[in-house]
């Protein structure tokens, strides 16, 4: 496979981050992907989040599996660290590498056919550990690389290009998020990258298991009458839950909306997410109302998008395994053998 990498001169008035990084510093190698590929909204989402909250590209690891999805981490944050796994095996993957390294900021991205078929077992498992991870599933709803075989998210009653109808029940991965236990669940949209980016943002300020599913038409093989991943059909169909703005700890907050309107989410790290609520009777950390909610909206034909539940002190894996706090490779000789007397201590606790 071959890559275009982006030529690096850019003008020099560019903005810059509170790093002194510029919009092009998180930017990869030019997209190979369909021209309106909804996948490229979310690259574009994905980079404006980073800049933004001025995140230090080498401190990202972004991992993935196969498929159209799995090709976007090659076109955001060309300076992180990378790896594109095989089919449905990202989550374990990402799993080992936060075990040894805690100190990254993990971006996992997978696609409903890599999630949702044969990759399911993997994300029912990552899930319910509670990696610290941000995992982004671009949703069309088929198999792109294949020529547009449904995949398992695939609406019941929904027809292809070529007209045929999807008579297998749809996997609803927000509400499987949910029941697994992921403590930060959200969905969206890549055509609305004004609610997008702040979602992305608070995952990333997030510690613990925190899980987008986003929408992302197939501009070749699912964006058409009949669809329900189309563009024009999550537009008409959509029911935003929240409208979203994200301000980190160090900023002062700056709120404009009226007295009352507004909902402050204390994160783990102490940053915040502000939430101005459209669903007066929405309940963001009730998990079951949450479901019910999917449910309910889902039999009306309406799609739910927006941030639907977020704990309020999650834990990550680390804290569950008690491992160090440190990366392994920062072990040294004395740390990792401590000698016999502790030895003796372990073997005698487990008799």
């Amino acid at each position: 496979m071959t890559y275009l990498a982006k030529p690096k001169f850019h003008h020099p008035n560019l903005p810059k981050n509170a790093l002194g990084y510029t919009h092009r510093d998180y930017e990869g190698t030019v997209s190979t992907l369909c021209a309106g590929c909804g996948h490229d909204s979310i690259t574009a989402a994905i980079i404006q989040a980073c800049f933004e909250l001025s995140i230090e590209p080498h401190r990202v690891a972004k991992i993935s599996g196969i498929g159209c999805s799995s090709k976007t981490p090659t076109y955001f944050l060309g300076n992180s660290h990378g790896f594109n796994s095989v089919h449905g095996r990202m989550p374990s993957v990402l799993t080992g590498a936060n075990l040894a390294n805690r100190d990254l900021i993990y971006l996992g991205v997978s696609g409903d056919g890599d999630s949702a078929s044969i990759g399911l077992g993997q994300f029912a498992h990552c899930l319910r550990r509670g990696v610290n991870m941000v995992y982004i599933v671009e949703n069309n709803g088929v198999y792109g690389l294949t020529k547009g075989q449904f995949s398992a998210t695939a609406d019941r009653g929904s027809k292809s290009k070529r007209g045929m109808m999807n008579t297998d029940n749809s996997i609803d991965l927000v509400a499987m998020a949910l029941q697994l236990g992921a403590s930060f669940v959200a969905r969206s949209f890549s055509g609305d990258k004004q609610q997008l980016v702040p979602i992305i943002k608070a995952a990333i300020a997030h510690k613990g298991a925190a899980f987008i599913d986003v929408i992302s038409p197939c501009v070749a093989f699912n964006n058409h009458a009949g669809s329900t991943k189309s563009f024009d059909f999550v537009r008409e169909h959509n029911e935003a839950v929240n409208r979203l703005d994200f301000m980190a700890s160090r900023m002062p907050i700056e709120v404009q909306y009226e007295p009352g309107s507004v909902e402050i989410v204390e994160q783990h790290d102490g940053s915040r997410l502000a939430l101005r609520k459209l669903a007066a009777d929405y309940e963001l950390h009730d998990r079951g109302a949450a479901l019910g909610f999917l449910q309910h909206h889902a039999a009306k034909g309406q799609i739910v998008t927006g941030l639907l539940y977020v704990e309020k002190d999650p834990e990550d894996l680390h804290a569950h395994l008690r491992t160090v706090d440190v990366p392994l490779n920062t072990l040294n000789a004395p740390e990792l053998c401590p000698g016999q007397s502790a030895l003796d201590r372990i073997n005698a606790s487990l008799r």
